[in-house]
Protein backbone atom coordinates (compact mmCIF):
# COMPACT_ATOMS: atom_id res chain seq x y z
CA UNK A 1 0.00 0.00 0.00
CA UNK A 2 1.33 3.32 -0.77
CA UNK A 3 2.01 6.32 1.47
CA UNK A 4 -0.89 8.57 0.12
CA UNK A 5 -3.02 5.14 -0.31
CA UNK A 6 -2.55 5.15 3.97
CA UNK A 7 -3.16 9.13 3.90
CA UNK A 8 -6.10 8.87 2.50
CA UNK A 9 -7.48 5.91 3.97
CA UNK A 10 -7.00 7.38 7.29
CA UNK A 11 -8.77 10.09 6.34
CA UNK A 12 -12.11 8.06 4.69
CA UNK A 13 -11.88 6.19 8.28
CA UNK A 14 -12.15 9.31 10.34
CA UNK A 15 -15.33 10.32 8.59
CA UNK A 16 -16.71 6.86 9.37
CA UNK A 17 -15.84 7.78 12.88
CA UNK A 18 -17.19 10.81 12.78
CA UNK A 19 -20.28 9.55 11.60
CA UNK A 20 -20.71 6.98 13.55
CA UNK A 21 -20.56 4.35 10.94
CA UNK A 22 -19.41 0.97 11.15
CA UNK A 23 -15.45 0.55 10.02
CA UNK A 24 -17.38 -2.06 7.84
CA UNK A 25 -19.02 0.48 5.51
CA UNK A 26 -15.18 1.24 4.59
CA UNK A 27 -13.47 -2.17 4.91
CA UNK A 28 -15.48 -3.77 2.51
CA UNK A 29 -15.00 -1.59 -0.30
CA UNK A 30 -11.70 -0.25 -0.51
CA UNK A 31 -9.67 -1.99 -2.73
CA UNK A 32 -6.06 -1.66 -3.20
CA UNK A 33 -5.27 -3.04 -7.16
CA UNK A 34 -4.11 -0.34 -9.00
CA UNK A 35 -5.08 -2.64 -12.00
CA UNK A 36 -8.72 -2.38 -11.93
CA UNK A 37 -8.85 1.66 -10.28
CA UNK A 38 -9.79 4.59 -12.40
CA UNK A 39 -6.80 5.82 -13.82
CA UNK A 40 -4.25 3.25 -11.94
CA UNK A 41 -4.63 5.52 -9.00
CA UNK A 42 -4.88 4.91 -5.16
CA UNK A 43 -7.00 4.55 -2.90
CA UNK A 44 -10.52 3.55 -4.94
CA UNK A 45 -13.68 2.00 -4.14
CA UNK A 46 -16.27 -0.45 -5.39
CA UNK A 47 -19.75 -0.06 -3.66
CA UNK A 48 -22.13 -1.93 -4.75
CA UNK A 49 -21.15 -2.47 -8.14
CA UNK A 50 -19.46 1.32 -8.76
CA UNK A 51 -16.09 1.90 -8.45
CA UNK A 52 -15.43 5.46 -7.63
CA UNK A 53 -11.72 7.03 -7.35
CA UNK A 54 -9.90 9.92 -6.03
CA UNK A 55 -9.87 10.40 -2.31
CA UNK A 56 -12.39 13.40 -2.80
CA UNK A 57 -15.19 11.82 -4.51
CA UNK A 58 -14.83 8.97 -2.32
CA UNK A 59 -15.98 10.78 0.80
CA UNK A 60 -18.28 12.78 -1.00
CA UNK A 61 -19.88 9.52 -2.08
CA UNK A 62 -19.97 8.21 1.30
CA UNK A 63 -21.43 11.80 2.75
CA UNK A 64 -24.19 11.42 0.29
CA UNK A 65 -25.20 8.13 0.00
CA UNK A 66 -25.57 7.46 3.88
CA UNK A 67 -27.25 11.01 3.60
CA UNK A 68 -24.82 12.62 5.84
CA UNK A 69 -24.67 16.13 8.06
CA UNK A 70 -21.14 16.51 8.46
CA UNK A 71 -20.21 19.16 6.38
CA UNK A 72 -23.95 20.48 6.20
CA UNK A 73 -23.58 23.08 8.28
CA UNK A 74 -20.71 24.78 6.30
CA UNK A 75 -21.25 28.27 4.91
CA UNK A 76 -19.94 28.57 0.81
CA UNK A 77 -16.89 30.34 2.16
CA UNK A 78 -16.20 27.63 4.15
CA UNK A 79 -16.41 24.98 1.60
CA UNK A 80 -14.38 26.97 -0.84
CA UNK A 81 -11.41 26.56 2.12
CA UNK A 82 -11.67 23.09 2.16
CA UNK A 83 -11.55 22.54 -1.14
CA UNK A 84 -8.26 25.11 -0.89
CA UNK A 85 -6.76 22.74 1.28
CA UNK A 86 -7.54 20.03 -0.28
CA UNK A 87 -6.01 20.91 -2.99
CA UNK A 88 -2.87 22.08 -0.94
CA UNK A 89 -2.69 18.43 1.01
CA UNK A 90 -2.45 17.41 -2.56
CA UNK A 91 0.67 19.28 -3.03
CA UNK A 92 2.33 18.21 0.13
CA UNK A 93 2.04 14.56 -0.29
CA UNK A 94 4.30 14.75 -2.95
CA UNK A 95 6.95 16.18 -0.90
CA UNK A 96 5.96 13.53 1.85
CA UNK A 97 6.36 10.50 -0.44
CA UNK A 98 9.69 12.45 -1.90
CA UNK A 99 11.38 12.62 1.75
CA UNK A 100 11.18 9.26 1.92
CA UNK A 101 11.50 7.73 -1.52
CA UNK A 102 13.90 9.91 -2.94
CA UNK A 103 16.16 11.65 -0.07
CA UNK A 104 18.69 9.36 0.21
CA UNK A 105 19.35 10.55 3.83
CA UNK A 106 15.24 8.78 5.12
CA UNK A 107 15.02 6.08 2.28
CA UNK A 108 17.29 3.68 4.76
CA UNK A 109 14.27 3.92 7.41
CA UNK A 110 11.50 4.08 5.23
CA UNK A 111 12.58 1.01 3.44
CA UNK A 112 13.13 -0.74 6.45
CA UNK A 113 10.17 0.37 8.36
CA UNK A 114 8.38 -1.18 5.04
CA UNK A 115 10.45 -4.43 5.43
CA UNK A 116 9.72 -4.67 8.76
CA UNK A 117 6.28 -3.84 8.60
CA UNK A 118 5.48 -5.41 5.77
CA UNK A 119 7.17 -9.33 5.09
CA UNK A 120 6.08 -9.80 2.05
CA UNK A 121 8.07 -7.46 0.76
CA UNK A 122 11.53 -7.46 -0.77
CA UNK A 123 14.78 -5.41 -1.01
CA UNK A 124 14.72 -6.24 -5.17
CA UNK A 125 11.08 -5.40 -5.41
CA UNK A 126 11.28 -1.62 -2.73
CA UNK A 127 13.95 -0.86 -5.72
CA UNK A 128 11.78 -1.01 -8.53
CA UNK A 129 9.31 1.09 -6.68
CA UNK A 130 11.63 3.50 -5.89
CA UNK A 131 12.56 3.32 -9.35
CA UNK A 132 8.79 3.81 -10.59
CA UNK A 133 8.54 6.48 -7.74
CA UNK A 134 11.87 8.25 -9.53
CA UNK A 135 9.91 8.74 -12.85
CA UNK A 136 6.57 9.78 -11.04
CA UNK A 137 8.70 12.50 -9.56
CA UNK A 138 10.26 13.86 -12.63
CA UNK A 139 6.80 13.64 -14.33
CA UNK A 140 5.51 16.10 -12.02
CA UNK A 141 8.09 17.84 -11.16
CA UNK A 142 9.16 17.52 -7.82
CA UNK A 143 11.97 15.19 -8.92
CA UNK A 144 13.80 17.90 -10.34
CA UNK A 145 14.16 19.74 -7.00
CA UNK A 146 17.05 19.88 -5.13
CA UNK A 147 16.48 18.63 -1.59
CA UNK A 148 15.99 21.96 0.09
CA UNK A 149 13.70 23.18 -2.67
CA UNK A 150 11.15 20.26 -2.31
CA UNK A 151 10.97 20.44 1.77
CA UNK A 152 10.77 24.53 0.97
CA UNK A 153 7.13 23.80 -0.75
CA UNK A 154 5.99 21.01 2.12
CA UNK A 155 7.13 23.00 4.84
CA UNK A 156 5.37 26.00 3.01
CA UNK A 157 2.13 24.04 2.71
CA UNK A 158 2.39 22.82 6.63
CA UNK A 159 2.83 26.47 7.97
CA UNK A 160 -0.45 27.25 5.90
CA UNK A 161 -2.03 24.40 8.11
CA UNK A 162 -0.62 25.40 11.14
CA UNK A 163 -1.98 29.01 10.31
CA UNK A 164 -5.22 27.79 9.72
CA UNK A 165 -5.72 24.98 12.54
CA UNK A 166 -6.98 26.46 15.60
CA UNK A 167 -5.39 26.12 19.09
CA UNK A 168 -8.73 24.63 20.15
CA UNK A 169 -11.43 22.85 18.46
CA UNK A 170 -11.27 22.28 14.29
CA UNK A 171 -10.61 23.93 11.60
CA UNK A 172 -14.52 25.33 11.01
CA UNK A 173 -15.36 25.65 14.47
CA UNK A 174 -16.11 22.69 17.33
CA UNK A 175 -17.21 20.26 15.40
CA UNK A 176 -15.11 18.44 12.85
CA UNK A 177 -16.13 18.11 9.27
CA UNK A 178 -14.83 16.00 6.50
CA UNK A 179 -11.51 18.88 6.35
CA UNK A 180 -10.32 17.67 9.44
CA UNK A 181 -9.74 14.00 8.09
CA UNK A 182 -8.64 15.12 5.12
CA UNK A 183 -6.22 16.66 7.31
CA UNK A 184 -5.44 14.35 10.09
CA UNK A 185 -4.57 11.37 7.14
CA UNK A 186 -2.05 13.71 5.79
CA UNK A 187 -0.42 15.19 9.32
CA UNK A 188 -0.65 11.41 11.14
CA UNK A 189 1.09 10.00 8.75
CA UNK A 190 4.03 12.40 9.45
CA UNK A 191 3.57 12.37 13.06
CA UNK A 192 3.27 9.75 13.99
CA UNK A 193 6.00 8.08 11.51
CA UNK A 194 9.41 7.63 13.05
CA UNK A 195 11.41 9.30 10.28
CA UNK A 196 12.49 12.40 11.50
CA UNK A 197 12.00 14.47 8.08
CA UNK A 198 11.98 18.65 7.77
CA UNK A 199 8.16 17.89 7.64
CA UNK A 200 7.85 16.13 10.72
CA UNK A 201 10.70 18.06 12.67
CA UNK A 202 7.55 20.85 11.96
CA UNK A 203 4.79 19.47 12.73
CA UNK A 204 6.84 18.59 16.37
CA UNK A 205 7.05 22.00 16.89
CA UNK A 206 3.67 23.25 15.87
CA UNK A 207 1.40 22.54 19.08
CA UNK A 208 -1.81 23.66 17.32
CA UNK A 209 -1.15 20.33 14.89
CA UNK A 210 -0.11 18.18 17.26
CA UNK A 211 -2.84 18.46 19.33
CA UNK A 212 -5.43 18.25 16.35
CA UNK A 213 -4.29 15.00 15.46
CA UNK A 214 -3.62 13.56 18.34
CA UNK A 215 -7.80 14.71 19.64
CA UNK A 216 -8.89 12.76 16.23
CA UNK A 217 -6.36 10.04 16.49
CA UNK A 218 -7.63 9.46 20.01
CA UNK A 219 -11.20 9.54 18.93
CA UNK A 220 -10.04 6.81 15.92
CA UNK A 221 -8.26 4.65 18.50
CA UNK A 222 -10.93 4.55 20.99
CA UNK A 223 -13.33 3.81 18.41
CA UNK A 224 -11.12 0.66 16.96
CA UNK A 225 -11.03 -1.11 20.14
CA UNK A 226 -15.27 -0.68 21.05
CA UNK A 227 -15.21 -2.30 17.87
Amino acid sequence: MSMVSISLTLAIRVVLVFLFLPFSALDKVLDFRTSAAPRGQLPYIVDDGETIGDSDTIIAHVIAKNRLKIDAALTAGQRDMSLLITRMLDDLYWVMSYSRWKDERFWPAFRDALLREHPSLTEAGLRKAQEFNFQRYHFQGIGRYAPDAAYARGLADLKVLADIIPANGYVHGETPTSIDAGIYGFIANIFFYDIDTPLKQFVVSAGNMVRHCRVIHDVVMARSRST
